[in-house]
C-alpha cells in the first residue's frame, strides 16, 4: 500500500468528474490499496478562492467537504508548525503559499504529490502526473 498527497486542482478535478486528470493519477486515486491524503491547505485554498470569486462552485464544495472526503475514503492531513516552517524556508521562486505548503508536506511526510504543476519540481518533491 502506498500513500499520495493530492494537490488541490486534482481534488477539484476528481470531484467535478472532469476528464482533466492524467491516467496515472486517476489510476492511483481509484486503487483501493492506496491511501489518498487531502491537506488542510486544500481546504484553505478552496475557501480563499471561493471568497475572492475565483471558484464559482466553491460554496457547494465547502458545504459538502467532509461528506465528500468520507465518501472517497480520503485521509486528512493537518498543517503542523513543522510544515509551516518548511514551507516558509523552501528555496525557489514559486511564491504561491498553498503550493509551498503542499510541497513542504510532501517532503516532510514522504508522500509523492499528485499534481500537474511542474513549477513544484523546483522544491525537490516527488511529483506524479
Amino acid at each position: 500500500m502506498s500513500s499520495y498527497l493530492l494537490d488541490t486542482h486534482c481534488l477539484l478535478w476528481w470531484w467535478s468528474a472532469e476528464n482533466e486528470l492524467s491516467d496515472a493519477v486517476r489510476s492511483l486515486i481509484e486503487n483501493p490499496m492506496n491511501t489518498i491524503i487531502v491537506s488542510a491547505a486544500s481546504a484553505w485554498e478552496i475557501s480563499t478562492k471561493t471568497r475572492i470569486g475565483k471558484l464559482p462552485q466553491g460554496e457547494q464544495i465547502i458545504a459538502q467537504w467532509q461528506k465528500r472526503i468520507n465518501e472517497d475514503h480520503f485521509d486528512y492531513l493537518d498543517i503542523s508548525a513543522e510544515h509551516a516552517l518548511k514551507a516558509g524556508m523552501l528555496n525557489g521562486e514559486h511564491r504561491d503559499p498553498f503550493d509551498r505548503m503542499l510541497s513542504a508536506q510532501s517532503l516532510i511526510e514522504g508522500n509523492p504529490l499528485l499534481s500537474k504543476d511542474t513549477k513544484l519540481d523546483q522544491f525537490g518533491i516527488s511529483r506524479i502526473w
